[in-house]
């Protein structure tokens, strides 16, 4: 689940191995299908120029599509198991990916091969961008995360705090601060600012809650860092204040595990995906 850099556009997937694209304003009519994967889509994120999407999946590809001609316009092939995660750089043509081979892999989307492998020892099953797309945080079943310089090919930095499986990695908008979710029932607030103190986990969000069912639940930040959402397994979104860490909302209504959640660019509004095969849009004060 992701809203488009302009606001106008809400891409979904799912197990049903099709990208839909909806209207955000008016009736929230669907407006294209892509399909073209042969597994189910595990994330899908947009370029920064809004122009195409970039999605991973567990047929052990990702795909980039045109948003305006509504197909694939490249794939991405070279992992060995399934694509948990996929973020794309502020130069659009970046694109990193996070897989169950135990590898991080940048691409460049102007070439269909891979243009450089991070090897982890675990499953990867969350990966994004630093401010400046020079290194890639990386979080996985060891549960810690991991900063990979990309000149060296080597963790520059490693944060451990976490207890369990990492399940989405969120740069804050300013780009000093990272958010982690984890299958410990915790959100996380990290400073990565390159001459920060040594501890660098800066707040920890409880209420979020995660199963059973081990679903890769994301959390985002508000367009101006002020608020954090987190899906969660006992059918609620939930937003903090970041700086006082106070629980604001505790949103019900869903019927099933809320995997995903992402803000609007320019709107107080949130969306949220479900296991109920569902997304709502809700409005925020």
């Amino acid at each position: 689940l992701q809203v488009r850099p302009y606001g106008d556009i809400l891409a979904s997937a799912g197990f049903d191995r099709q990208i839909f694209l909806w209207n955000v304003f008016g009736e929230c009519e669907n407006i294209a299908c892509l399909p073209g994967h042969t597994g189910s889509i595990s994330q899908i994120c947009f370029t920064k120029d809004g122009t195409h999407l970039v999605s991973a999946s567990t047929d052990k590809s990702m795909a980039m599509w045109d948003l305006e001609a509504g197909v694939r316009v490249r794939r991405f092939k070279g992992h060995q198991s399934f694509v948990n995660s996929c973020d794309v750089s502020d130069n659009p043509t970046m694109i990193c990916s996070g897989s169950d081979d135990g590898t991080v892999r940048l691409w460049d989307s102007r070439r269909r091969h891979c243009v450089k492998t991070l090897n982890n020892k675990y499953q990867v099953t969350a990966v994004c961008f630093n401010e400046k797309a020079d290194s890639i945080m990386s979080g996985g079943i060891d549960n810690h995360i991991k900063s990979w310089d990309l000149k060296h090919g080597e963790v520059s930095l490693e944060m451990k705090g976490h207890c369990d499986t990492i399940s989405c990695l969120s740069l804050s908008p300013d780009g000093n601060f990272l958010l982690s979710n984890s299958m410990d029932n915790t959100v996380r607030m990290w400073d990565v600012r390159p001459f920060a103190p040594a501890n660098r986990c800066l707040k920890a969000f409880v209420g979020a809650q995660h199963n059973f069912e081990k679903n890769l639940i994301r959390c985002c930040w508000s367009p101006q860092g002020t608020k954090i959402v987190s899906g969660s397994s006992d059918r609620m979104v939930y937003v903090w204040d970041t700086s006082s860490r106070k629980l604001l909302y505790k949103l019900p209504g869903h019927t099933g595990s809320v995997n995903d959640v992402d803000c609007h660019p320019t709107q107080p509004i949130l969306m949220t995906a479900s296991s109920d095969k569902s997304i709502y849009m809700g409005e925020l004060k």
